[in-house]
C-alpha cells in the first residue's frame, strides 16, 4: 500500500500536519498555564505590595473592633476584582497563627487547606510567602501575614486552577478541530500536490520502459521549468542519444555481418569452451559441410565444436595461450581445395574464444604452377630457335669458304627463319602483356561484321587452296554493323581461320559461317582435321599450351594465338569457345555485342 509514491507523498504530509499540531498545541497549553501563573502572581504581588492602601487597610484596627478576622473578611470582599477572587475556583482565607480558618469566600463549610504548601507554611512561620509555584501543582496560592491589632492573621488566597483546565480543554478542543480539518485540507493538497509531482514522474517511467522495450519513437513532453521538467528533457536528450548509439551499433552490426556473409575468406569464430558462435557461408563452402551455431540442440554435438573440425590443426588451449597479435597456422585439403588456415584467440571482458580465418589458396596455387610452367615454356620455345641459330651460325663460321653456295644460302635461310619465329613469340608476349597490364586500349568503332568475314575468307583462300582445302564460307544475309576493334576482331578471325587451314590434313574441308542471333553475331570455323582431344580443350586458351607440340613448331606456331585471341575477345565482351559436335575435326565459335563493350576504349 505504502510503496506507491502518492500515499507517500500524502503520509508524509499527514505525519508532518499532525505533528505540527501537536507541538503547536503543547505550546499553547503550556503558554496557557504559563501566562495564568505569571497573571495570578503578578496581581498577587502588585496587590500585596508594602504600603498599598489594601494592605494598610488590613492592618489598620477600628477602635472597639471585637472581631479582625470578620473585619479583613470585609476588606477582602471588598477587593474581589481585583483579587479575581470568584467564590469558585479561587477563594480566599483568613487564618489565625496557627493555621485554624476563621473567615473565606469559599462556599464549602469545611474546607480542607494543603499545609504542605510552601508559601503557607512560610506564612505561619511569620514570613511573607513567594509568588511562585510549581507549574506541575494543581492549585495556585499565596500567604501573607497581617498583625491587625492585638492578633495575627494569615491572607491566603487559593487558586485550584479550575479555568485553566476549562481553558485547556477548550483550547485542545479546538487544535482537535482544528487538526481534523486541517488533515482532511492537508490529505487533499498533498493528493493534488503529489499529483503534479507524481505524474511527471509515472510519464518518465513509462518512456524508460517503452525506451527499455526499444520504442524511441515517443518523446516526452516538457510541461515546466522545474527540476521535473530538466530531468524530462535530460531524459529526452538521452533517449535520442541512446537511439543514435544503437542505430549506429546496428550500423556496425550489419556491416560486420555483410562482410561475414558476402567475404571470400572463410570465418568461423569458437568461444572459449569450443563451441561454434559464428560461421560465415564461405567457411561452410570451403569446408564442404555445415557449420551451425551451438545451441541446446547442437551444442553438446561433437560435430559442432572446434576439436572436431579443427583440432588436428592445434589443439584448442594452445591457441587460446597464443599471445597477442600472435596466431597459429596450417593447411588443408578439401574436395581438391588447398586451404591455408588461421587460428588466433580473442578476448572481450570477462570471456574470450578462438577465430579461425581459412583462406583459399588454389588459384594462387594453380598461379603459381602456371607462372613456372609459363615461364618453363618461353625458355624452351627461345632456347629452341637460339640452340638452331647458334648452330647453323658456327657451322657457317667453321666452313667458312669450304661450303658450297646453296648450302650456305640454306643455312642463312633456316637462321632466318628461326629469328622471325623469336620474333614473333617476342611480339606476342608484348601482346599479352599490354592485355594484362591494362595498356593496351581498344579502338572501338563501327564496322561490317560479313564484310570483316569475307575479306579473312579471301585473304586465306589461296593458303586454303595450296594445301588442297574445300574452304567455303556462307553468310547469312544484312548482317548489321557491330561496333568494336576492327583490327583485333580480325585479327581473331585470321587466326581461327590460319589455325583450321595448318591443323587440317591436306584436301580437307573448311567452312566458315556467320549470323545473327538477337543483338549479337557469331562467326563458326569448322573443319575435319585432326580435331582437339576432350582432355585438352579445357586448356586449348592456355598460353604456350600444344596439343601436338611437334607439329605447331613445324606448322610456325608460338603457342599464344588463341591465348591472343580468347584476351581481344573477352575485352569485347564476347565469347570464344570449342563446339561440341559429332565426327571429327574442330568448330570453333566466336559470338559480339552488336553494340560493343560496355566499357570505354582505352
Amino acid at each position: 500500500m505504502f510503496r506507491s509514491l502518492h500515499m507517500k507523498l500524502v503520509l508524509i504530509m499527514t505525519l508532518l500536519i499532525v505533528s505540527l499540531m501537536t507541538v503547536v498545541g503543547a505550546f499553547l497549553v503550556n503558554s496557557v498555564v504559563s501566562y495564568y501563573i505569571h497573571d495570578f502572581y503578578a496581581r498577587m504581588e502588585e496587590v500585596f505590595a508594602q504600603d498599598t492602601e489594601l494592605v494598610n487597610d488590613l492592618r489598620s484596627s477600628t477602635q472597639g473592633e471585637e472581631n479582625g478576622a470578620e473585619m479583613i473578611a470585609k476588606i477582602l470582599e471588598a477587593n474581589n476584582g481585583a483579587l479575581g477572587v470568584d467564590g469558585r475556583s479561587r477563594n480566599y482565607y483568613v487564618l489565625d497563627s496557627t493555621g485554624q480558618c476563621l473567615e473565606t469566600s469559599d462556599s464549602q463549610s469545611d474546607p480542607v487547606l494543603d499545609f504542605q504548601s510552601l508559601n503557607l507554611s512560610l506564612a505561619l512561620n511569620g514570613r511573607d510567602g513567594g509568588y511562585e509555584c510549581d507549574a506541575s501543582d494543581d492549585y495556585m496560592d499565596v500567604a501573607y501575614p497581617i498583625r491587625r491589632g492585638d492578633g495575627d492573621y494569615i491572607v491566603y488566597i487559593y487558586d485550584d486552577r479550575a479555568s485553566i483546565s476549562e481553558l485547556n480543554s477548550a483550547l485542545v478542543d479546538l487544535i482537535l478541530k482544528s487538526l481534523f480539518f486541517g488533515l482532511a485540507i492537508s490529505v487533499l493538497l498533498s493528493f493534488l500536490m503529489s499529483k503534479t509531482m507524481v505524474i511527471p514522474i509515472e510519464h518518465l517511467t513509462e518512456g524508460a520502459e517503452r525506451v527499455a522495450e526499444g520504442d524511441f519513437s515517443h518523446k516526452l513532453e516538457v510541461a515546466s521549468r522545474d527540476e521535473i521538467g530538466v530531468l524530462t528533457g535530460t531524459f529526452n536528450t538521452m533517449a535520442q542519444r541512446l537511439q543514435e548509439t544503437l542505430r549506429e551499433v546496428q550500423n556496425e552490426r550489419n556491416k560486420l555481418d555483410t562482410l561475414f556473409r558476402y567475404m571470400t575468406d572463410g570465418v568461423v569464430a569458437f568461444s572459449a569452451a569450443g563451441a561454434v558462435i559464428h560461421a560465415n557461408p564461405a567457411a561452410e563452402e570451403m569446408l564442404g559441410r555445415p557449420i551451425p551455431v551451438a545451441s541446446e540442440e547442437t551444442g553438446d554435438e561433437p560435430s559442432y565444436n572446434y576439436e572436431f573440425l579443427f583440432g588436428d590443426i592445434a589443439p584448442l588451449d594452445a591457441v587460446l595461450a597464443v599471445e597477442d597479435d600472435g596466431c597459429l597456422s596450417g593447411t588443408r585439403e578439401v574436395g581438391g581445395r588447398s586451404l591455408e588456415l588461421r587460428l588466433a584467440p580473442f578476448y572481450r571482458e570477462r570471456q574470450g574464444g578462438v577465430l579461425v580465418l581459412i583462406h583459399d589458396v588454389t588459384e594462387q596455387h594453380k598461379t603459381e604452377e602456371m607462372r613456372r610452367e609459363f615461364v618453363a615454356n618461353v625458355s624452351h620455345e627461345l632456347r629452341t630457335p637460339l640452340t638452331n641459330i647458334r648452330s647453323y651460325a658456327e657451322t657457317l663460321v667453321d666452313s667458312a669458304g669450304e661450303m658450297p653456295p646453296h648450302m650456305e644460302k640454306n643455312f642463312l635461310g633456316v637462321i632466318l627463319s628461326e629469328s622471325d619465329r623469336m620474333t614473333h613469340i617476342v611480339q606476342d608476349l608484348l601482346t599479352l602483356s599490354r592485355f594484362d597490364s591494362g595498356h593496351s586500349g581498344l579502338k572501338l568503332a563501327p564496322f561490317p561484321f560479313g564484310q570483316a568475314v569475307q575479306d579473312v575468307y579471301d585473304a586465306n583462300r589461296m593458303e586454303a587452296q595450296r594445301h588442297g582445302h574445300d574452304m567455303r564460307v556462307l553468310l547469312e544475309p544484312d548482317l548489321p554493323p557491330v561496333i568494336g576493334d576492327r583490327e583485333r576482331i580480325v585479327q581473331v578471325m585470321m587466326n581461327i581461320v590460319s589455325n583450321s587451314i595448318k591443323y587440317t590434313p591436306d584436301n580437307g574441308k573448311i567452312l566458315i559461317q556467320a549470323g545473327r542471333i538477337g543483338q549479337k553475331v557469331w562467326m563458326e570455323v569448322s573443319d575435319n582435321g585432326i580435331g582437339i582431344p576432350q582432355e585438352d580443350r579445357a586448356r586449348i586458351f592456355e598460353r604456350f599450351y600444344r596439343v601436338d607440340k611437334a607439329r605447331s613448331r613445324e606448322s610456325g606456331g608460338t603457342g599464344l594465338g588463341l591465348s591472343i585471341a580468347k584476351e581481344i575477345v573477352d575485352r569485347h565482351e564476347g565469347s570464344l569457345r570449342l563446339v561440341d559436335r559429332p565426327g571429327p575435326g574442330l568448330t570453333v565459335r566466336m559470338e559480339l555485342k552488336v553494340e560493343g563493350p560496355s566499357h570505354e576504349a582505352a
